[in-house]
């Protein structure tokens, strides 16, 4: 479909998401003349070629890694991307790259619900790239104090050699928004004490293929109430096309 604007996804390993389908097949259903392509990429640099070569390319999304990496590329930050230190959503205009962060919308919508009425608790972030960014935003805005956990010690976070029953105790609410978990690799999840669970947690993982990781099988098994990222995926994909539609 050379003669009609396209819209992607870019990234690192991303074989596995549904976006193209998902918007593909909102093209279909609303009679929009579009197409949604991947892009698997090793490094930023490589999106200035994707922009050279796809002249009808006008708005794409940004994954794992490059969240965080492609703010040096963009010409004009959204406040809330600004804030958030990591872009989701790019579109494409004669003066540049503007920025946007619609995983904020997609996130705070689709957690909000699973913790309303059993606040206050606190949270433990499992990862600290740009996915981590849009999660720490929402639970500022809501007031939940939270941990960041990551592999290496650092000022702000903790390791996961850290977590024990005490911690697990007081921090009833875990975030995975590493790619631990996510298909083909669907053996492998956050290491932390899931025998310390119970049906007092819950956990939410930014992952959605596969629809139950074994981060959330963990939880399951253990009563905790759980949720998987499909739903931001479908907020933030279309708060993304709103800003793709927008002069």
């Amino acid at each position: 479909m050379p003669d009609v604007p396209k819209y992607g996804l870019i990234g690192r390993n991303i074989s596995h998401s549904l976006s193209p389908d998902y918007f593909n097949k909102k093209f279909r259903r609303e009679g929009i003349k579009a197409n949604y392509l991947l892009f698997d990429v090793e490094t930023v640099d490589e999106i200035k070629r994707i922009i050279k070569v796809h002249p009808m390319l006008k708005g794409f999304n940004v994954t794992i890694p490059f969240k965080k990496e492609i703010i040096p590329l963009i010409n004009r930050l959204s406040a809330e991307a600004e804030a958030v230190g990591a872009v989701n959503t790019v579109k494409i205009t004669k003066s540049g790259l503007e920025g946007f962060n619609t995983d904020v919308a997609g996130f705070r919508a689709s957690f909000k619900p699973l913790v309303a009425d059993r606040l206050p608790l606190k949270a433990l972030v499992l990862g600290t790239g740009g996915a981590s960014k849009a999660v720490e935003f929402v639970l500022k805005q809501l007031s939940i104090p939270y941990q960041l956990v990551s592999r290496v010690k650092r000022k702000n976070n903790i390791t996961y050699s850290d977590i024990g029953k005490e911690m697990l105790t007081d921090y009833r609410i875990i975030i995975n928004t590493t790619p631990l978990g996510t298909f083909p690799n669907i053996e492998k999840a956050p290491i932390i004490p899931y025998h310390h669970l119970s049906k007092e947690h819950i956990l939410y993982d930014l992952i959605y293929n596969p629809q139950e990781t074994l981060f959330l099988k963990e939880g399951s098994r253990a009563g905790a109430a759980t949720k998987n990222g499909l739903e931001m995926l479908h907020l933030q994909a279309e708060a993304s096309w709103q800003i793709w539609q927008n002069d």
